[in-house]
């Protein structure tokens, strides 16, 4: 995580919704979260995304994301 970013490679392509679709379905498997508890605010046709977890705070994400790398 850089300057509170994260960067995720996807394989799926950028058509018909199917990238965005595979962006919700990893970060609620990262986060151990509903699909319907990822929500992408902004940058919805963009590569550049702002997403919301509900029940999720900052520090807890970088926490979750540390641990979920070793």
């Amino acid at each position: 995580m850089v300057d509170g970013s994260l960067k995720i490679k996807l394989t799926a392509p950028p058509v018909a919704g199917a990238a965005n679709e595979a962006l919700v379905k990893f970060l609620a498997d990262q986060f151990d979260v509903s699909r319907s508890q990822v929500e992408i605010i902004s940058g919805y046709s963009s590569r550049e995304k702002i997403v919301r977890i509900a029940g999720i705070r900052n520090g807890e994400a970088e926490r979750l994301l540390n641990s979920n790398q070793k």
